[in-house]
């Protein structure tokens, strides 16, 4: 049984492992989203923003913290379209442009959407990964539904009531219905008669 092991072992031992969670987070701070499939991505989602984190703080100990996590790759240029290198590094862009992103963020800076396609050769789940942008927000997928409000019924606006139907020829006089006949009841103090 493997209860209270957490993690995954994607099929590498340890240092394959960490070698691989450094080329992934090289390439997300370098590209801010990549495709590759969703194990490594919820896998990569702590082990990044962590280094976020640091790079928020911007001293000189977040700055040793972060080049010991991200090992020889925290000082490997980036490279252009054409394969020159250009003047930015892991470090230089987490500390200069990343951090100062989420300043104000207490932590969530990423986002992994799922995709439909599969990955060929072995149909495995893919997924993006991606750093959010500039004031972005995370939208979560299913939005709990508020309740409902309880209103009192507003009662129906009064209508004006009809106008009444036009008056009949005034030599006529309206005709009521005749009176009733009434039946005749002897007195109480004499006998009925048969």
């Amino acid at each position: 049984m493997r209860h209270r092991k957490a993690g995954r072992k994607l099929g590498r031992n340890a240092s394959h492992r960490l070698a691989l969670m450094r080329n992934l987070a090289r390439a997300l701070i370098q590209h801010e989203r990549i495709i590759t499939t969703v194990e490594k991505a919820k896998e990569l989602r702590p082990f990044v923003e962590k280094i976020i984190t640091l790079a928020k703080k911007n001293t000189l100990h977040a700055r040793r913290l972060v080049l010991a996590r991200l090992g020889p790759l925290a000082k490997a240029p980036f490279y252009d379209d054409q394969g020159e290198p250009t003047d930015d590094w892991v470090l230089k862009k987490l500390f200069k442009e990343i951090g100062p992103r989420f300043a104000n963020r207490p932590g969530g800076y990423t986002r992994i959407i799922k995709r439909h396609e599969r990955r060929l050769g072995d149909a495995g789940r893919t997924a993006f990964i991606e750093l959010l942008k500039e004031g972005e927000t995370k939208v979560r997928a299913k939005a709990s539904a508020p309740a409902p409000r309880v209103t009192e019924p507003t009662p129906p606006p009064e209508t004006p009531p009809p106008p009444p139907p036009p008056a009949p020829e005034a030599s006529t006089p309206p005709e009521s219905p005749p009176p009733a006949p009434q039946e005749e009841r002897p007195p109480a103090d004499q006998p009925p008669q048969t």
